[in-house]
């Protein structure tokens, strides 16, 4: 299907939906809503003086910036702890995160405070394609007691695509669809990763181009650890299997006595040995040891 019949099918999806009935019932409050309740939990901190109170009014007189930016700096005024996970989630040269927080799970912190910074947090980490600790961080919270209801179902849906899980992304479009108030842009995006998803098969050859995907991800991110090693090796599995269905198909000895001589195989003994062997450089490994996945790895084999 082209792209654009793909979108008219998502336009007239939304269309559809919004003229079914009203589904929205969560919707992103006022800025100066969450100003007030922001300013409410600083005092509750015991740091809102008047120092602290000028940045809090320039902070929130940047109408350019999202509420959830402007709140999220205001913690970070608060809370040294969550000034600095913010700070680490917005570095791309910072190393990637491996656990949640404390800091997110913390009882004695208010919820407000909790479930708005875990999608900060988040959504700072989905931003940089650390989609496994974004989608635990973000399942700590709930779409009902954030101020951007549209922002978490949303990054929540883009983690669960990317990492595979396809059941619990179309949880979170239905839910971005369905209940939500909020960008257009968002639900045209989750539309389309929705019908994209109807096409996946489990174990077809784009089945394997996107698990490969996601091990360039995570090596990226230098993680070349066991979980990435277990999909590698899922990789080059599904690869060996593809290419005995194929000799099944094609077995020696079948191809067309026209090509003649001139079709000698560079692998007499193994017709299938160029493709065993494209399919193991797939995974390499590195002079410092860490796993390497090179999708693109074409060279011929020296024998």
């Amino acid at each position: 299907m082209s792209r654009p019949i793909i979108l008219v099918a998502a336009f007239s999806f939304l269309a559809s939906v919004a003229n079914a009935a009203d589904f929205g019932i969560l919707e992103s409050p006022k800025a100066e809503a969450v100003k007030a309740r922001a300013t409410a939990w600083l005092k509750d901190t015991g740091k809102y003086d008047a120092s602290v109170q000028k940045q809090v009014e320039a902070i929130w007189r940047q109408k350019d910036r999202s509420v959830l930016e402007r709140l999220a700096d205001t913690f970070a005024l608060g809370n040294a702890e969550a000034r600095q996970l913010l700070a680490d989630a917005r570095d791309a040269k910072a190393p990637a995160p491996t656990k949640v927080p404390a800091l997110l799970t913390d009882a004695k912190q208010p919820a407000f405070f909790r479930a708005n910074l875990a999608l900060a947090y988040g959504r700072a980490l989905s931003l940089r394609r650390v989609h496994e600790e974004a989608l635990a961080v973000l399942k700590t919270a709930k779409g009902e007691d954030v101020v951007d209801p549209a922002s978490y179902f949303f990054q929540r849906a883009v983690c669960e695509y990317v990492l595979l899980q396809k059941a619990e992304a179309e949880k979170s479009i239905n839910r971005l669809v369905d209940e939500v108030k909020g960008p257009e842009r968002y639900q045209i995006v989750g539309v389309l990763m929705l019908m994209d998803m109807q096409t996946w098969k489990e174990k077809d050859l784009a089945a394997v181009a996107r698990k490969m995907g996601n091990i360039e991800r995570r090596l990226e991110l230098a993680r070349g650890g066991p979980e990435t090693q277990k999909l590698q090796k899922d990789v080059i599995r599904r690869l060996d299997e593809l290419i005995k269905e194929l000799e099944k198909k094609n077995p020696p000895g079948t191809r067309k006595a026209a090509a003649g001589p001139l079709m000698k195989p560079r692998h007499p003994a193994d017709p299938a040995a160029p493709a065993r062997c494209f399919a193991s450089a797939s995974i390499i490994s590195r002079q410092d040891g860490a796993s390497c996945c090179r999708a693109s790895a074409r060279k011929p084999c020296k024998n």
